[in-house]
């Protein structure tokens, strides 16, 4: 699927708002019925090389998001809507890397099902947590299927063993 320059540079996020989430302080809307597989926007922030050093994280809330090659976009740092697409376990959108022409890669986020004007959004962070307990990383999403943390599932697979 090709990406149109005003989605893919961030500009076009036309289709969702950020309002109040009774899942999780803010979170991002649909203003409007969105297809299935349709492109919302691009996360944007500060790029972070993989051996660059993170002066100003914390483990409070941050809106990190790490891409394959290594590097991390921080959406805290010039960030866009996108940024506070909260976690649950049955996510309704998906977050797919994508390469550009220069080469550097980018995250591009689009629906994953039908959702109607009003719908939140959200993503299943499957955080890698690299050896804590994935219970310091408590899910509030609420779905029947939850399964208590926004740790990737082999996260918790890696633990019980």
């Amino acid at each position: 699927m090709k990406i149109p320059k005003r989605i893919a540079d961030g500009a076009d996020l036309s289709a969702i708002e950020v309002r109040r989430s009774d899942v999780h302080g803010k979170g991002v809307f649909a203003l409007r019925n969105l297809r299935a597989g349709e492109v919302i926007g691009h996360y944007a922030g500060r790029r972070y090389g993989p051996d660059d050093t993170h002066p100003g994280w914390n483990d409070q809330l941050t809106y990190l998001f790490g891409l394959s090659d290594g590097s991390v976009i921080d959406g805290a740092q010039g960030g866009n809507a996108t940024r506070h697409i909260n976690h649950a376990c049955i996510p309704n959108v998906e977050a797919v890397e994508r390469r550009a022409a220069d080469d550097e890669l980018s995250i591009v986020v689009r629906t994953v099902r039908a959702l109607r004007a009003g719908d939140e959004l959200f993503l299943d962070y499957a955080l890698v947590i690299d050896g804590d307990d994935p219970a310091d990383y408590p899910c509030a999403c609420g779905t029947d299927a939850c399964r208590g943390t926004m740790a990737a599932p082999a996260a918790m697979t890696a633990l019980a063993a």
